[in-house]
């Protein structure tokens, strides 16, 4: 089927929410650039993920696993990744 010729009616459900989200034009370039492929929508909170991690890195005194972690909401283990890998 021909991009001009899809209409929201012959959407199933799952692709008329996402019209509906992003508006009708919107979903016709979706369609055009990505139609049969998988796209992944990051959630807000890791789009910050690397300013987060060169904080925690920032903030790090040799040994406030603890701390940064009950501050960022991770897991101690999480934290020391972080650090770990920064310092590579």
């Amino acid at each position: 089927m021909e991009l001009g010729r899809i209409t929201p009616e012959l959407l199933d459900d799952e692709q008329k929410e996402i019209a509906e989200a992003v508006g009708w034009e919107a979903y016709q370039k979706l369609l055009f650039y990505y139609a049969g492929c998988r796209i992944y929508i990051k959630k807000p909170e890791r789009n910050g993920k690397q300013s987060r991690d060169e904080i925690i890195c920032q903030k790090f005194d040799g040994g406030n696993y603890r701390e940064l972690a009950k501050e960022f909401c991770l897991s101690e283990s999480a934290v020391r990744k972080i650090i770990r890998s920064y310092r590579k």
